[in-house]
C-alpha cells in the first residue's frame, strides 16, 4: 500500500512556516509551554423516553444513542417508509402526482387517524401524500397500499423487500398505517437512516414533511410535529402514537451547513416528544459542527499507473466528504490516502482503488473508497513491453524507475 498524507487546508501552510520561523529565533530564550485549549463536551442528555438516536444527516456520524436498536413498535413512524414507496415511484416515474387512486370501501373504514376521503371516490396521489405525511392519515397509507401492491399485505412485502435494502436490520412491517400488530416494530436508528434516505435520495418531496397544514373536503388538519412552530429550523419528519408505543417523533433541523436528525420513541406525551427532542437537538447543534473535506470528484491524487495509455490516474471520491466533529476541533483532522501499489491497465472510471481514512487526533473518524475518476486503457504492445522492464527495476529499487 502506498500511503500519502494530505493538509485539509493548504492555506495555513504559510502561516504555519512563520511559527515555525519566529519558534527558530527564539530558540535561545527560555522554552515556556503554550497551554492548548481544552474542548468540554458535556455528557449527553437522558431523556424521559424509551429510545432516542441522534444523527447527522450528511456525514451519517451519531451523535447520541440510547437502546437505539431496541425494537419498539413505531405506531405512525411506519408511515416514513409508506411515503418513502410513494416518493421512490414518483422518482422512478411509475407514477405522477396528478395519477387518480379509486378509494376502496376497506381503505375508507380504516380506524385511527384519518385524512377524510371518502369510499368509492378518486383522490389524487398527491393529496394522498399530503394526507399521509402532513395529516397521518391512515384512509390514505391504505389507499396507496392498495393502489401501488394490490393490497396491504402484498405492500407490506414490498415495505419489508426495501428495509432490508436500506439496511434497516430491526425493523418488520405488516402494514402501512403502523396501527398494532405482534409482526410489527422498529428502532430509534432505524427510523433515523429510513429518514436519511428520504432526505438525501428523494429533497423534491421533502419539503411536505415542513407543511404545518393539510386541508382535504374542506377539513384543515395540522402537522403533529410541534417543533415545526417552535423552531424554524426544524423541517421534517413525522409523528407517532398509539396506546402501545407511546409517542414517538422523528425530526429533521438544519442550521447553516449542517442538518441533524433525532428519533425518540416511547415517551408519555406529545409535549414530552417534542421537548425532549429539543433537548437532542440543541445538544448536537451547540457541541457538533459538520465540514466538508473534499468536493465529490476532487483529485486527491495521481498515482503511476503501468502498461496502460496514460502513465497516471486521477484518483479521488467520487461522493462529497463530509466529517462530524465536535467544536472547535476541526483543525485536527487529517487524511490518508492509502492507495493499492503496483496500479495495472486497465482501470475503470469509479474502480476502487483505494481508501481515504480521515482523522481526528488518533482516532478514525470516518473512511471512505478511493476511486479512479476515468478509465484508463491498455497501452499497445511497445508500451506495455516498456513498462513492464520499468515496473521490474521499479520494484527492486523502490521506485526509482517510475
Amino acid at each position: 500500500m502506498r500511503e500519502l498524507f494530505f493538509l485539509r487546508r493548504l492555506h495555513l501552510i504559510p502561516a504555519l512556516l512563520a511559527c515555525l520561523v519566529m519558534v527558530s529565533t527564539l530558540a535561545s530564550a527560555q522554552s515556556v509551554p503554550v497551554p492548548q485549549p481544552q474542548v468540554m463536551i458535556p455528557s449527553p442528555p437522558q431523556l424521559a423516553a424509551k429510545s432516542w438516536f441522534l444523527m447527522d444527516a450528511d456525514s451519517g456520524r451519531v451523535l447520541v444513542e440510547h437502546n437505539a436498536d431496541e425494537r419498539l413498535p413505531p405506531a405512525s413512524l411506519t408511515k416514513l417508509m409508506t411515503a418513502y414507496l410513494v416518493e421512490r415511484e414518483l422518482d422512478r416515474g411509475n407514477i405522477t402526482m396528478d395519477d387518480m387512486v379509486r378509494v376502496s370501501e376497506n381503505a375508507w373504514r380504516t380506524g385511527g387517524s384519518k385524512m377524510f376521503i371518502e369510499g368509492d371516490t378518486q383522490v389524487s396521489i398527491r393529496d394522498l401524500l399530503y394526507g399521509i405525511i402532513i395529516a397521518s392519515g391512515n384512509d390514505a397509507s391504505v389507499a396507496v397500499a392498495e393502489h401501488l401492491a394490490g393490497g396491504e399485505v402484498p405492500f407490506a412485502d414490498l415495505m419489508n423487500q426495501h428495509a432490508t435494502r436500506l439496511g434497516l436490520h430491526n425493523t418488520s412491517f405488516a402494514n402501512s398505517t403502523g396501527l398494532p400488530h405482534p409482526e410489527q416494530y422498529s428502532s430509534a436508528r432505524d427510523m433515523a437512516l429510513l429518514s436519511q434516505y428520504i432526505i438525501n435520495d428523494y429533497p423534491e418531496h421533502y419539503a411536505i414533511y415542513a407543511e404545518k397544514y393539510f386541508t382535504f373536503s374542506d377539513i384543515r388538519q395540522p402537522n403533529r410535529n410541534r417543533l415545526l412552530w417552535r423552531d424554524p429550523t426544524v423541517d421534517g419528519l413525522k409523528t407517532g402514537w398509539t396506546t402501545e408505543a407511546g409517542y414517538g417523533l422523528v425530526a429533521s433541523a438544519k442550521r447553516d451547513d449542517m442538518r441533524l436528525i433525532s428519533v425518540v420513541m416511547g415517551t408519555s406525551s406529545e409535549e414530552s416528544r417534542a421537548q425532549e427532542t429539543q433537548k437532542l437537538m440543541s445538544y448536537g447543534f451547540r457541541y457538533f459542527e459538520t465540514v466538508k473535506l473534499y468536493d465529490a470528484g476532487s483529485v486527491l491524487n495521481t498515482p503511476r499507473v503501468w502498461g496502460g495509455e496514460s502513465n497516471q490516474l486521477s484518483v479521488g471520491v467520487d461522493s462529497d466528504v463530509m466529517m462530524t466533529v465536535p467544536r472547535a476541533r476541526n483543525q485536527e483532522l487529517t487524511a490518508r490516502l492509502d492507495i493499492q501499489g503496483d496500479l495495472a491497465a486497465p482501470i475503470a472510471a469509479g474502480q476502487r482503488v483505494g481508501t481515504l481514512a480521515v482523522r481526528l487526533g488518533e482516532e478514525v473518524v470516518g473512511e471512505q473508497p478511493l476511486v479512479a475518476l476515468e478509465s484508463v486503457e491498455e497501452g499497445g504492445f511497445v508500451k506495455k513491453l516498456v513498462d513492464q522492464v520499468r515496473r521490474f527495476f521499479s520494484n527492486l529499487v523502490g521506485g526509482w524507475f517510475d
